[in-house]
């Protein structure tokens, strides 16, 4: 067994794609300086995220759709060289566009996951995803999510029940929208999206990353707050609402075996017992 020492970003991020790619190689640099092997970086950190969620489509006209196969994505790549890193971006699709996010390394792409879960008026901007599943990398067995993705237990439990050993949840998750505090400490989003974090990395017993866009955005300002979370929910690193690196080390199946030796959260399950009554079943 070894220890994997691994960051999520806290950074902002906006529609220049060579400012962004700029921001990207310093965290990156950062990281690897620091001996991180995983790196997230946040939802949208490739061409920036939306200026609003109130389907103002005609004041802006998005981040710019990027091809999974394409330049950006192997830009992206080489910078990562030998770490497994973690971005957001807009992929296009034929004549779709997805918020997404990818996962690669020198060699290339090793995963990609297109968010399933729109809030407020990002449908007038997305198409949505259709699954959630993990898949193997250099550090470990990897699941992938975006911002609202994880507001959903069937979201991150689906990853674990598929093997994720890790889960990496990148956001551009905002403040409140209403009667929002003067300090985003005491944001009451905020304090949703930390809850969110613990409780998913705790229900499933796994290892949870947890990157966000920080500063300001269009209407929008963001709560920051990137963390790492141990399988039995405990906070690890975070970087507050501040922009930064929250980087901790693990010996991430040793905290897995630890955390489910005794209460297997995954083991103990009764699936048969969470049916509605009166439901109808496939």
């Amino acid at each position: 067994m070894s220890a994997l020492r691994m960051a999520a970003v806290s950074a902002e991020f906006g529609r220049d794609l060579e400012e962004d790619f700029a921001t990207a190689e310093r965290l990156i640099k950062e990281a690897r300086a620091a001996g991180v092997r995983l790196l997230a970086l946040p939802e949208a950190c490739l061409g920036g995220y939306l200026l609003s969620l109130d389907n103002d489509t005609e004041l802006d006209a998005g981040p710019p759709a990027l091809a999974l196969d394409g330049p950006e994505i192997r830009r992206l790549a080489a910078l990562a060289g030998e770490m497994t890193v973690v971005a957001g971006y807009c992929e296009a699709a034929g004549d779709a566009r997805y918020n997404s996010v990818v996962c690669v390394n020198g060699d290339g792409v090793l995963g990609n996951h297109r968010k399933v879960h729109q809030p407020l008026s990002e449908d007038a901007s997305y198409a949505s995803g259709d699954r959630f599943h993990a898949f193997e990398t250099p550090v470990g067995r990897i699941g992938m999510m975006i911002c609202y993705d994880k507001a959903f237990p069937e979201s991150a439990r689906a990853l674990a029940l598929d093997g994720a050993e890790i889960g990496v949840v990148v956001s551009a998750w905002p403040g409140s929208r209403t009667n929002a505090a003067a300090d985003l400490v005491n944001d009451r989003w905020k304090r949703r999206f930390d809850l969110f974090d613990r409780a998913r990395a705790l229900e499933n017993q796994i290892v949870w990353i947890s990157s966000n866009q920080a500063g300001t955005f269009g209407s929008l300002r963001f709560v920051g707050s990137a963390k790492v979370v141990d399988p039995g929910g405990e906070i690890l690193a975070d970087t507050g609402v501040g922009a930064g690196l929250a980087i901790a080390e693990l010996d991430v199946a040793q905290a897995l075996e630890t955390a489910r030796r005794s209460m297997g959260h995954l083991r103990d399950r009764r699936p048969e017992t969470y049916t509605p009554a009166g439901a109808v079943t496939a």
